[in-house]
């Protein structure tokens, strides 16, 4: 994990936090990389604000994200979520190398 940036630290220093955080913001309170957030809504782990285009910035509310931030089993699911998807990415990347190998 990257360390926090100043940036960061600054906004999760903030005595009044808003009611809505981006994707950092968001990874950042909860404790993981902005891109792990794109996995857990497609798991249906964290749902953004409102119906967001799939390509449109996500917003999620500060409520729920402090609940998710102090439930011991969802921090365990989204940190499952991240280790198999990195295992399966990883095994196909190694089934492409002996593919390669094989011609």
């Amino acid at each position: 994990m990257n360390p926090i940036n100043d940036e960061l630290k600054d906004f999760l220093n903030l005595a009044t936090l808003p009611a809505r955080f981006n994707k950092e913001q968001a990874a950042g309170y909860l404790g993981f990389e902005p891109d792990h957030l794109t996995l857990f809504i497609q798991k249906g782990l964290l749902k953004p604000l409102g119906r967001p285009a799939l390509n449109s910035e996500k917003f999620f509310a500060r409520v729920e994200l402090e609940k998710l931030k102090n439930d011991k089993e969802w921090l365990s699911k989204a940190t499952l979520a991240i280790t198999l998807h990195w295992q399966i990415k990883n095994a196909r990347k190694a089934k492409g190398r002996v593919l390669l190998d094989q011609n």
